[in-house]
């Protein structure tokens, strides 16, 4: 049974994928310190529940760890009312602190906490918003897990689910606003469920991930459109006794369902994006340090009225 559930899974991801990071690998990979890059939990569109916007939600060197990541964001926007309307800039930027630990044999928990500080230009002048954004908890499920073939390859495939708990204000006024998810919260209890399969080969190796989030209507009667999230990322180890490096290069993508206010549909809220990314992870003894850009290769977002700059980020662990 566990062997047709593996190959519906690989042909699943392998059909629908073109990061996030991965919440637990068995002992062989823990051993050569490869993890992958599962849950980049992204915003909606934007930067409300931004904890990566498909940047991933672990580290590939370090199985337990807790640590501290920075996000920058950067949009522009345009209402889209006379063809030379001005563009204007919007930085997304947040702080998180994020944690992956075990709980018992095949299933490890991830958590996140964010504080989001945004800033956009408009025909009034700047706009600021900060404060504590909202909480994230995952726990991915080692469904399927192989030992070297004849080949030396590697695979593993896991399941999971999560849920994301209102703490960041959500501020209704922004509704009207080019772009509605200039928040530092969505004011709502969101779902996610993921599947994310890895395979590898001595030094080299690919993850693939694919996640939906289901989202729910606040209290303001608004709700983010339902969104759909995948990713690949080739990656490939160097180490010695004291040193690891792991350079990736991959690709994005995020699909986004319209939003809803007063169970209204609000036009021009869907969209999606594709992206390249390219990014790298150094570790020594405990610590760790990584770093990771994304670029907009295609996109189409609230109707064109907002697009994409790029996308960065850095974090530091440590391994528990």
């Amino acid at each position: 049974m566990k062997k047709y559930i593996f190959i519906f899974f690989v042909v699943f991801q392998i059909g629908n994928a073109s990061e996030n990071d991965s919440l637990y690998y068995p002992n062989y990979f823990k051993n050569l310190k490869v993890h992958s890059t599962l849950f980049e939990e992204d915003c909606d569109a934007c930067g409300c529940s931004a904890s990566g916007g498909s940047m991933g939600f672990a580290s590939m060197l370090n199985s337990n760890f807790i640590g501290i990541r920075y996000f920058n964001q950067s949009y522009k926007s345009n209402d889209g009312l006379y063809s030379n309307s001005p563009w204007y800039d919007e930085n997304f930027n947040t702080i998180q602190i994020w944690a992956r630990f075990p709980v018992v044999k095949n299933i490890q928990i991830s958590a996140l906490l964010p504080y989001h500080f945004h800033n956009r230009e408009s025909a009034t002048g700047k706009q600021e918003i900060s404060g504590i954004g909202d909480a994230t908890i995952i726990g991915m499920y080692t469904l399927f897990q192989t030992t070297k073939d004849s080949a030396n390859v590697y695979h593993t495939l896991q399941l999971g689910g999560g849920i994301k708990m209102p703490l960041g204000k959500f501020d209704e006024a922004n509704n009207g606003s080019v772009n509605p998810s200039y928040q530092v919260g969505t004011g709502s209890w969101d779902y996610l469920l993921a599947t994310e399969y890895v395979i590898k080969r001595k030094k080299l190796g690919l993850n693939t991930m694919l996640n939906y989030v289901i989202k729910t209507e606040n209290e303001k009667n608004y709700r983010f459109g339902n969104q759909f999230n995948y990713a690949s990322t080739l990656f490939y180890m160097l180490e010695n006794s004291n040193f690891s490096f792991v350079p990736q290069i991959g690709i994005a993508g995020e699909v986004y369902e319209d939003n809803y206010q007063l169970d209204q549909k609000v036009r021009g809220t869907a969209g999606d994006i594709f992206m390249g990314k390219l990014g790298f992870e150094i570790g020594k003894d405990k610590f760790s340090f990584g770093a990771n850009a994304m670029l907009p290769i295609n996109q189409n977002l609230t109707g064109g009225n907002v697009k994409a700059n790029h996308r960065w980020s850095i974090n530091l662990n440590y391994s528990l």
